[in-house]
């Protein structure tokens, strides 16, 4: 459609998770629950390893990190969420909705990166244990830190230029309760094909990457692992990766389904539970299944209560 016929918008209007009153207090009640256990989750294992030295390792190191994605994610998505379900405008501005798609495209890439770096941490430590504190060097940890974000920020910035070209001539409905890019690519009166093809090669290049990487590590830390003799050992190293594995499996596995297929097979109720799931839910479980399967993480946390405790005594 021409561009004499579109309509700039000012503002979008997110149709939210539901339109009854009741069932928005209850998923309001719900989701408050959730976010707040994220925050304190995430944040609370930024300070832990922060504060624990023998948490000073590259695979703390990640996980802070990890965390702080988690922690970001959640104030991305989840207060304005809060905000709509509680009242009957559900406006957002332009330029936020915008500011909020960056924002979800960069922590989600990043993180998917992120998790590729932890696996091959695993790979490193389990199939190559002598080297692994040199293979495993600040420099290279902070090689793929850097890295990781940066692809984060690239990713983000080429896809939201390229989404910000869209006209939007009939509505300013987004079906979705943020601003992701199926639904805003349905707004669009303009031809969106290039766009999805751009966007699903990007998607697709970081999730497949990062993915091929984590199946590579794992599969070789799994021939390592059948090879140790003792029922004990192989218990060990599997309980090293256990947590890791889950939270990569969970996180993927929500993000397949929605974005590597055609943007024609998007359904609102069905993306709707897989987003709730990967923008809010993930956040907190992350914390959750890294500290509750994690008998570091429990010593550490021992360790820190009683030394703060002593010089509270003191």
């Amino acid at each position: 459609m021409d561009r004499r016929n579109s309509t700039d918008v000012s503002h979008f209007v997110l149709v939210g998770l539901t339109g009854s009153e009741g069932l928005g207090r209850a998923l309001f009640t719900l989701f408050l629950l959730i976010y707040l256990t994220s925050v304190l989750g995430n944040a609370g294992m930024i300070l832990l390893i922060r504060l624990d030295l023998q948490l000073h390792t590259p695979m703390y190191f990640f996980l802070s990190h990890l965390s702080f994605l988690d922690l970001s994610y959640s104030n991305v998505i989840t207060p304005k969420t809060l905000e709509n379900l509680l009242t009957s405008t559900k406006h957002i501005s332009y330029v936020s909705c915008f500011s909020q798609l960056y924002f979800f495209i960069f922590l989600g890439t990043t993180e998917c990166l992120l998790l590729s770096s932890m696996a091959y941490d695993r790979y490193v430590a389990i199939c190559k244990p002598l080297h692994y504190p040199v293979v495993m060097s600040s420099r290279l940890c902070c090689s793929l830190i850097f890295g990781s974000y940066g692809k984060g920020f690239l990713d983000s910035v080429i896809n939201v230029l390229c989404m910000s070209r869209l006209h939007f001539c009939d509505s300013n409905i987004i079906h979705h309760f943020f601003c992701d890019t199926s639904p805003i690519l349905a707004l669009s009166c303009t031809d969106t094909h290039d766009i999805e093809i751009m966007i699903f090669i990007f998607a697709g290049s970081t999730l497949m990457g990062s993915l091929t990487i984590i199946c590579g590590s794992y599969l070789s830390i799994l021939s390592t692992v059948l090879k140790i003799s003792s029922t004990s050992g192989r218990r060990k190293a599997f309980s090293t990766c256990a947590s890791h594995l889950l939270g990569v499996t969970v996180f993927y596995g929500t993000l397949i389904f929605t974005y590597l297929r055609p943007q024609k097979s998007y359904s609102f109720g069905k993306d709707q539970v897989a987003s709730v799931f990967y923008t809010i839910v993930i956040p907190m479980l992350n914390p959750l299944i890294y500290s509750l399967r994690n008998q570091d993480v429990k010593k550490a946390l021992i360790r820190v209560l009683q030394r703060e405790g002593s010089r509270l005594l003191q």
